[in-house]
This record gives structure tokens, C-alpha cells and sequence, in this order.
């Protein structure tokens, strides 16, 4: 059974969660529709920048860290990301590259599937 305490952490950092998505759609919109730019560019871009955010209020909100060394956490926090942000554009290429779903419905997926892997891997690695 899971812990209550793990659960309402996991609701808190799938709310965290939400306000990068704003973040990550919104910069990602931008940038591949406004500016053109590749859309694994403007997708990495829009995911580096909410990582970032969520980082901070995971700190404060979700974990109520109280590590000082809160440079070697956000890195740790950031390569969780990256590792994240692999398995997020390869489950867009499948989606969308290779079953031609549409590409925002392929990234909302591939949210929903990197949020749990973010978690686990941030709860156990980043905010112990």
C-alpha cells in the first residue's frame, strides 16, 4: 500500500507539476510555431525551463527540503530532468513520429508517463 504521506507528495508535485506544463506547452508553442524553431528544440527548451520552476517550488512546497547545499539538489534535480526529458522525446517520436498521433496529444502522454518516473526518481535521489 502507499504511504499517505508519498501520495499527498504526489499529488503536491503533480500540481507543481501542471504549472510546468503551462510553462513547458506555452514555451514549446511558441517557439516551434511562432519562431519555426525544430520541434525536439522548442520541446527540450519549454521541458528544461518548467524542470527549473518545478524545482524550486518542489524545494519549498512539495518536499520542504531543508538541504543547504541546494546547488548539488537542483543539479541532481536537473539530471533526473534530462533522463526525463530522453524518455519525454522519445515517447513523442513514437507517438507522433511513428502512430502519427498528433503532436500535442503525443507530448501530454509523454507528460503523464515522465511525471511518474520524475517523481519516483526525485523522492528517493534528490529530496532524501
Amino acid at each position: 500500500m502507499i504511504d499517505k504521506l508519498v501520495l499527498f507528495k504526489f499529488i503536491k508535485f503533480c500540481a507543481v507539476g501542471f504549472s510546468g506544463m503551462v510553462i513547458d506547452f506555452s514555451i514549446t508553442w511558441i517557439l516551434k510555431e511562432k519562431f519555426r524553431i525544430n520541434k525536439y528544440i522548442a520541446n527540450s527548451t519549454g521541458f528544461i525551463l518548467a524542470a527549473t520552476s518545478n524545482y524550486f517550488i518542489n524545494h519549498f512546497w512539495t518536499f520542504e527540503s531543508n538541504n543547504n547545499r541546494i546547488f548539488v539538489e537542483y543539479i541532481t534535480f536537473i539530471i533526473i530532468s534530462i533522463f526525463g526529458l530522453a524518455i519525454n522525446n522519445f515517447l513523442i517520436f513514437i507517438f507522433s513520429d511513428k502512430m502519427k498521433y498528433n503532436f500535442y496529444l503525443s507530448k501530454l502522454f509523454a507528460i503523464a508517463i515522465t511525471t511518474v518516473w520524475n517523481f519516483v526518481m526525485n523522492l528517493f535521489f534528490t529530496f532524501v
